[in-house]
C-alpha cells in the first residue's frame, strides 16, 4: 500500500488535478460544473477525482441524482507540515556562494565555472 503522503503528491502532481483543487476552494460542486472548464471528456474529469478521493483530498457524494465534490483541506495538513520542514533552511543564493567559492579557493574557480558542461 502506498504512503498517504505519496499519494497526496502523486495527486497534487497534476495541473488539471490542481486546478480542481482550486476550484473546490470556492464552494461545493457538482461534476458536471467541474468538467466544464476545462477541454476533456467528462470520463477523463471523472479519473481526475477518483484520484483526488484516493488521495483523502476530496469527497464525493450524490444527493439526489447529481454527484457533487467538496474539498477536504486537512489532507493537505500532512504534506504542508513536510513541506515546513525544509523551511528552516536558508535559501541559497548562488552569487553570493560564488563570491564566497572564489574567496575560499582563489580566481581559478571562475574559469572552472565559466568552462563547466
Amino acid at each position: 500500500m502506498a504512503d498517504p503522503l505519496d499519494t497526496v503528491f502523486a495527486a497534487l502532481a497534476d495541473p488539471t488535478r490542481r486546478a480542481i483543487l482550486a476550484m473546490l476552494l470556492e464552494d461545493d460542486m457538482a461534476v458536471t460544473d467541474v468538467a466544464e472548464p476545462f477541454d476533456m471528456s467528462l470520463a477523463a474529469i471523472s479519473k481526475h477525482l477518483v484520484i483526488l478521493t484516493r488521495a483523502g483530498l476530496i469527497a464525493q457524494e450524490k444527493r439526489g441524482r447529481v454527484k457533487w465534490c467538496k474539498l477536504k483541506p486537512d489532507a493537505l495538513k500532512s504534506a504542508s507540515v513536510w513541506m515546513q520542514g525544509f523551511g528552516q533552511f536558508e535559501p541559497v543564493h548562488l552569487d553570493a556562494f560564488e563570491r564566497f567559492l572564489t574567496a575560499e579557493l582563489g580566481d581559478g574557480i571562475e574559469d572552472q565555472v565559466a568552462n563547466r558542461p
